[in-house]
């Protein structure tokens, strides 16, 4: 994987870019839409590529190692082929699914184990298998095995869950490694950086993980419960120590104001599944506000669908060019 960095916008962190994989090029800043088992949900394929053009989708480890399952994916040669995506994948590793099932899950040394969400069997989730996993998966990037811990978890508990997290990647370091990808193209793997909403814990966290020399190296943890002025402060302290050169991902970000506000930090990619779990919704995120299509008063106003597409159109020029075009994000322009 390759990385470049093509402009910078004055007065901010923001830079645009492009990373290249062997299933293509994607410019950056990106925000990458998230297909759960392999399909964006409620978008078709056609619309997803041609319309939409996505540079990018994300499968999620967990489940996909669920269902259709790892036989089923090897016998079709990865993900891009059993869902003829042929652009590049980014794959999670699961964890913060795991983690979420509070109670059917156990952590240990060794791993994660949890119980299926569809029939209730037992798994483990080690940081070796995960990337076992995601080599079968096939997806051009590839994320380690971390503990996410809540947004409010106390010191202690983050302080634990960060020593577990870095052992962890340790391990799962070495195995990617020691290992090669199954279907004849390049897997980069990005660590993760965690430590909740305590500075000294993110940058341990991150000076760790800038040490590995990773193709590109992610932020966890965010955006799971904190006050979104932490997030922003987070931020800020990770990309003082993650190497500039290298592609640096937001995971799970988020709301329009949130993706400006990170890239204007100096990400370079982010996810979420906002956009079609409330776009599924009828909720539309706009500069005044939130709309909600179901409330009765937009029933007749005719007009609500010409701003939409205008606020889109908008957005997407703002995330996707700003910063070749020179200007900044601390005041973008109003769009709705």
């Amino acid at each position: 994987m390759d990385f470049k960095i093509d402009a910078t916008a004055p007065g901010s962190e923001a830079r645009a870019g492009e990373i290249t994989t062997d299933h293509g090029r994607i410019p950056t800043p990106i925000f990458m839409p998230v297909g759960t088992v392999g399909s964006v949900k409620a978008v078709h394929a056609h619309e997803l590529k041609e319309d939409i053009d996505a540079k990018i989708i994300l499968g999620n480890t967990y489940h996909l190692y669920l269902r259709p399952g790892l036989d089923v994916l090897r016998k079709a040669g990865g993900l891009h082929k059993f869902n003829s995506w042929d652009r590049p994948i980014l794959t999670d590793s699961g964890g913060f699914q795991v983690f979420s099932l509070a109670a059917n899950r156990k952590l240990r040394e060794e791993g994660a184990w949890f119980r299926s969400h569809i029939d209730g069997s037992k798994h483990l989730f080690t940081p070796e298998g995960v990337v076992d996993i995601e080599r079968t998966i096939g997806a051009d990037i590839m994320m380690a095995l971390d503990e996410c811990p809540p947004g409010t978890a106390d010191y202690e508990y983050a302080k634990n869950s960060l020593g577990l997290t870095l052992r962890w990647l340790q391990r799962g370091w070495k195995r990617y490694q020691e290992t090669e990808g199954l279907y004849g193209y390049n897997q980069a793997y990005f660590p993760i950086v965690q430590g909740c909403v305590y500075p000294d814990l993110r940058r341990e966290s991150a000076r760790f993980v800038a040490d590995l020399g990773a193709d590109g190296n992610a932020i966890g943890g965010l955006a799971v419960g904190e006050p979104t002025e932490k997030m922003y402060e987070m931020i800020e302290i990770v990309n003082e120590i993650l190497p500039k050169e290298k592609p640096r991902y937001l995971m799970g970000v988020g709301t329009p104001a949130n993706i400006l506000e990170a890239i204007d930090r100096g990400v370079d990619m982010m996810d979420c599944v906002m956009p079609t779990r409330n776009g599924r919704n009828g909720m539309i995120f706009t500069r005044n506000g939130i709309i909600n299509l179901k409330n009765k008063k937009w029933a007749e106003d005719f007009y609500l669908t010409e701003r939409i597409y205008k606020y889109y159109d908008g957005f997407l020029a703002c995330t996707g060019s700003f910063c070749r075009s020179g200007s900044g994000l601390r005041n973008p322009p109003r769009l709705f």
